[in-house]
């Protein structure tokens, strides 16, 4: 989820590194004079240069290149200084137009150029483009300083602030003019000069550490992959998910062998399947500890990441890098944050408890003498689940073949809410084979972005799942939303359907959630559009779309067998919406940990001496009450991308605090009459088109009538509302 190129800098959060910064800054013409050396050996024609001629501007990536993106940056840079410089230093008195719409004009080249590339970077990667992302970060650190701490500029915005009042502003307009100074001030523009070169060494330095950390877990993820010498080992999966596996030791070198790539989580999928214990604990283990040795240890990494967010902090005056970052989220403080989570914790590990329990027991019915260990978790939780539920999960994927799942459930769903239709657009140019481009129409028959579906695991893309946008929408931009959604889902051989758990399909209907809210965007200012809110109100329009997934008429439509079409029988689909609340201990329990390692990192002070990672872990987990063996973090330290990476930094609880708002917004759409137009529309109009151009609570009270309460969440999770 990326703002656009100025709202991120002065934000202090560009693409997926955050702020960061290098010594001494240079001024507009020196920038322009390494501009123009940069290009004197590249062609003019760098597509970059220009906008696209495709549809909304999307990216012709037909002509794009690795060696055009350094120059576009370069030139990029200096263009946009240029410009900061001419509103910095315009004679005539400050307004919002010479000033703020003025910046939100500024950077259209570095903008173009930044939103392609971190995309690439994220979903296609290359070695050339690990090296310019390496080369990039300590120069988009300085120009991203150059803005955040020219005082020339502030003054202009703090004059336009102050008499915000009584300039005829519309409410839109105040918003942003709130909104640039408030990032400002973050950024250090009231610092001292002593203070900001600090703060300009720390965020260069910060840039340079979370680049570094992003790419040894894409190096790791390839290094950790588990080689099996014999397909005996691999009893349990299926004769697709086999073949798969042979096909990716036969592309790394390994004939005759089989190979198993690991996910991004602590928690690894294919654990539900392997009947071979001893493959199960390798499988666990290469994720669980990955990253902790040789070339690519993220320890010494996170740890001095850590101690630099709480030494930014302490310059800019709170307490710890948790203060700092809450202050703008709705939680606004980091004792509601432990607060919503300690709350939960009772019923939560009292769930996991009785799930602990039913698992150990069918341990032992079925021969095992050992205690329950997390690479078991999962394996024997099925045959639980089983049991329950008379569930086999590879005979529900059967009904979940993904192109049907795509276009009858997650289409079908947005256009019986929203009206929208999706239609394939086969001749834009896309970065890679698996991707698919639609044009979005309206209910009314108007276009109203474009979106590219890349849904299919490979080498060369990071783990996870996320929406992103090559254009963001603004009205004074004149720019429709071009908008990418983002999986890793396993594809099967060639020729062969592609059949995907429950838990991809709702991530399907989660990573359009976050789509809809970029391509409904309908405001006036690039920084106050789409998804450019706060973390913890962000996942909330994603998470609220999962919970179609499993609603009886959604799933009617889109639950049928792959090979008859026979729609999935009423008790089978029954015993599969049963089960959604089934393991929700575990699940919670996971999350909650990894939430709660993310802000003991973070509630750091400047002071804290650099933490040995293993111990510091052990020691948030006890401290909590949640240090269960066999149920780890959903994320350790190490892999921790989300909260070390930068992007969530003291912000992961923001799933939770976000599936608060999405289960009582559900629960609400329900008791209204679902899956409706009308609902659709109330909900479009006062969550998805307004972006960030009010506060997001008054956003949610007007489409509710009230705030949220938790009561629905816990329902939704199937949890006990109390603990006797």
């Amino acid at each position: 989820m990326q703002k656009t190129l100025l709202a991120s800098l002065i934000g202090a959060a560009l693409a997926i590194t955050g702020c960061a910064e290098q010594a001494p800054a240079p001024t507009a013409t020196e920038s322009a004079q390494v501009s123009e050396s940069a290009n004197d050996t590249v062609s003019m024609e760098n597509p970059f240069f220009q906008p696209f001629a495709l549809q909304y501007q999307a990216p012709d990536f037909r002509i794009i290149e690795d060696e055009h993106f350094l120059p576009a940056f370069e030139r990029g840079m200096a263009e946009q200084i240029a410009e900061i410089e001419a509103i910095a230093n315009n004679p005539e008195a400050p307004t919002f137009e010479n000033t703020l719409e003025a910046m939100e004009r500024s950077g259209e080249l570095l903008t173009r150029v930044s939103r392609v590339f971190y995309n690439l970077v994220g979903t296609d990667s290359n070695e050339a483009r690990r090296a310019i992302q390496s080369e990039l970060a300590p120069k988009m650190a300085a120009h991203s300083d150059n803005i955040n701490l020219n005082p020339a500029l502030f003054e202009r915005v703090k004059s336009i602030y102050e008499q915000r009042e009584n300039l005829g502003l519309n409410s839109e307009q105040q918003r942003l003019v709130e909104v640039y100074h408030q990032r400002f001030v973050r950024a250090g523009a009231l610092l001292t000069e002593a203070e900001k070169e600090q703060i300009r060494a720390l965020n260069e330095e910060h840039s340079r550490l979370t680049n570094q950390f992003a790419q040894n877990l894409l190096a790791e993820t390839r290094n950790i992959a588990v080689v099996v010498d014999t397909v005996e080992e691999l009893d349990g999966l299926s004769r697709s998910q086999i073949q798969a596996a042979a096909n990716a030791a036969a592309d790394r070198g390994h004939e005759g062998k089989y190979l198993l790539s690991i996910t991004n989580t602590t928690r690894q999928p294919i654990l539900t399947q392997l009947n071979n214990r001893e493959l199960r604990q390798r499988v666990w283990e290469a994720s669980a500890y990955r990253a902790q040795s040789g070339d690519y240890d993220n320890r010494p990494i996170s740890a001095r990441l850590a101690q630099i967010r709480a030494q930014r902090a302490a310059l800019l005056g709170y307490d710890s890098w948790a203060d700092y970052n809450l202050e703008t989220q709705m939680a606004e403080k980091p004792e509601a944050v432990f607060e919503m989570l300690g709350s939960m914790l009772p019923a939560v590990v009292a769930n996991v408890q009785a799930e602990q329990d039913a698992i150990q027991e069918m341990i032992e019915r079925r021969g095992g003498d050992f205690e329950v260990q997390p690479w078991d978790w999962e394996y024997y939780a099925e045959f639980v689940r089983q049991e329950l539920y008379d569930l086999d999960e590879s005979e529900v994927r059967e009904y979940f073949e993904f192109n049907r799942v795509l276009h009858d459930g997650v289409f079908y769903t947005m256009n019986r809410f929203y009206g929208i239709t999706f239609e394939p657009r086969p001749d834009l140019p896309t970065y890679h084979p698996d991707v698919e481009v639609y044009e979005v129409f309206d209910h009314d028959g108007t276009s109203l972005a474009i979106f590219y579906a890349d849904y299919f695991a490979r080498e060369g893309k990071r783990g996870g799942a996320w929406m992103s946008s090559f254009v963001g929408q603004s009205h004074l931009l004149d720019s429709k939303p071009v908008v990418v959604n983002v999986m890793n889902i396993p594809k099967a051989p060639e020729g062969e359907p592609t059949l995907v758990s429950y838990d991809h399909v709702t991530t399907i209907f989660h990573e359009l959630g976050h789509g809809i809210h970029g391509m409904f965007s309908n405001v006036t200012y690039p920084t106050l559009a789409g998804t450019s809110v706060s973390r913890d109100f962000v996942e909330f329009p994603s998470t609220f779309e999962e919970d179609w997934a499993a609603h009886p008429e959604v799933i009617g439509n889109y639950a049928k067998h792959h090979e008859t079409g026979e729609p999935i029988p009423t008790e089978l689909l029954e015993r599969v919406i049963q089960s959604r609340s089934f393991n929700q201990g575990f699940d919670t329990l996971e999350y909650i940990s990894a939430s709660l390692l993310d802000m003991e990192w973070h509630s750091l002070s400047a002071d804290s001496e650099l933490q040995d990672v293993n111990e510091f872990e052990a020691a948030a987990l006890a401290k909590h009450g949640v240090d269960l063996e066999a149920v780890p973090p959903r994320y350790k330290t190490t892999f921790f991308s989300h909260s070390m990476g930068g992007g969530y930094s003291a912000s992961y609880y923001a799933y939770m605090w976000s599936e608060i708002l999405a289960a009582d917004a559900f629960a609400y759409v329900q008791s209204q009459g679902g899956l409706t137009r009308e609902n659709g529309n109330h909900y479009r109009r006062n969550i998805l088109e307004v972006g960030n151009s009010r506060p997001t609570m008054e956003s949610y009270i007007e489409f509710r009538g009230q705030e949220p309460t938790t009561d629905a969440l816990l329902i939704r999770r199937g949890l006990k509302l109390s603990v006797d």
